[in-house]
C-alpha cells in the first residue's frame, strides 16, 4: 500500500528513472502530486522513455524524460538546467543514478575504479552542486542520495562499488552540515530490491527461482523489497513530516543486516 503523502505543487528531479528503483520512486512521487523530470541513459526515443511517461500519467501525474549519462562530469548540470526549464524550478532531487561495478580489490584497474567512482559517488556531488541554488529557493529543498546496504555490510568481490557507497554516506553528512537549513540532505540505502538488475543476478544461478526463494528467506520480513517501497520512503523524506531528518542515511533492507549468519 502506498504511503499517503501530499506533495502537490512540488517539482522533482529523479535520476536513473528509466527502470528499477528510479522508476518506482518517480511513480510514487507522481501519485503524491509531484511533477517529475526523470532521467536515464537511454535516449528519448527508447521505449523505456515512453513507458516512464506513461507510468506517470497512470498515476495521475505529469512530467518529462531527459537523457544523459551522469558519469560524464558535464551532464549533471545540463540535466538540472533542463529540469528547471521544464518544471519551472526544483523542490526535490532524488539522485538515484548508479550501477553495479564489481571487481576484486586487487583485480580492479585504475579505469574501472574511476568509472565506478564517477557514476556512484561523484555524480551525486555534481548533481547536488548544480541543484543547490534551485533547492535553496524551495521551502526547504530536499536532496536525497540513493546509497546501498553495501555501505554497511558487504560481500567479497563487491569492490569498489561498496567503497563508493560508503563514501556517499559521508557526502550526505557533509552537504547537510554545509547547506542547512535551506536544504535538507538525506540518504536512502536500500537492500535487495526486486529490479531487472537483481533478476539478472538470480538468472546467473542454475535454478533462478530457487535462488530467489533462498534470498527471500534470508530476510526477516520473508521477502525482498519493491521499488515502490523505496519511493514511499523518498516521498516521506520529501514531505514536511520529515522536517527534522537531515544528515543521515536510512537503511531499508528488510532486516537482512540484523541477521548475524545464514542458516
Amino acid at each position: 500500500m502506498a504511503l499517503e503523502i501530499d506533495l502537490r505543487g512540488k517539482r522533482a528531479l529523479v535520476t536513473g528513472a528509466s527502470s528499477g528503483v528510479g522508476a518506482g520512486v518517480a511513480q510514487v512521487l507522481a501519485r503524491a502530486g509531484c511533477r517529475v523530470a526523470g532521467t536515464g541513459r537511454v535516449g528519448a526515443d527508447d521505449p523505456r522513455a515512453a513507458e516512464f511517461l506513461e507510468a506517470l500519467r497512470a498515476e495521475g501525474g505529469e512530467g518529462v524524460y531527459l537523457s544523459g549519462d551522469l558519469a560524464d562530469p558535464a551532464v549533471p548540470a545540463r540535466l538540472v538546467g533542463d529540469a528547471v526549464a521544464a518544471l519551472g524550478g526544483l523542490d526535490l532531487v532524488v539522485s538515484n543514478a548508479g550501477g553495479n561495478c564489481f571487481f576484486g580489490a586487487s583485480e580492479a584497474t585504475e579505469d574501472e575504479w574511476q568509472d565506478c567512482m564517477d557514476l556512484n559517488l561523484a555524480s551525486h556531488w555534481r548533481l547536488a552542486k548544480a541543484a543547490r541554488p534551485h533547492l535553496e529557493e524551495a521551502d526547504p529543498g530536499v536532496f536525497i542520495a540513493m546509497g546501498s546496504n553495501h555501505a554497511y555490510q558487504t560481500i567479497p568481490g563487491c569492490f569498489p562499488y561498496n567503497v563508493a557507497k560508503t563514501a556517499l554516506d559521508g557526502l550526505v553528512r557533509a552537504l547537510a552540515i554545509e547547506w542547512g537549513p535551506s536544504v535538507r540532505v538525506v540518504g536512502v540505502a536500500p537492500g535487495f530490491i526486486d529490479t531487472p538488475g537483481n533478476q539478472a543476478w538470480f538468472d546467473s544461478f542454475p535454478d533462478p527461482a530457487a535462488e530467489r526463494e533462498r534470498t527471500a528467506a534470508r530476510h526477516p520480513v520473508g521477502r525482498i523489497g519493491m521499488p515502490e517501497e523505496v519511493g514511499n520512503l523518498c516521498a516521506f523524506l520529501a514531505s514536511p513530516l520529515s522536517g527534522f531528518i537531515t544528515g543521515n542515511t536510512l537503511l531499508m533492507d528488510g532486516g537482512r543486516s540484523a541477521l548475524m549468519q545464514d542458516s
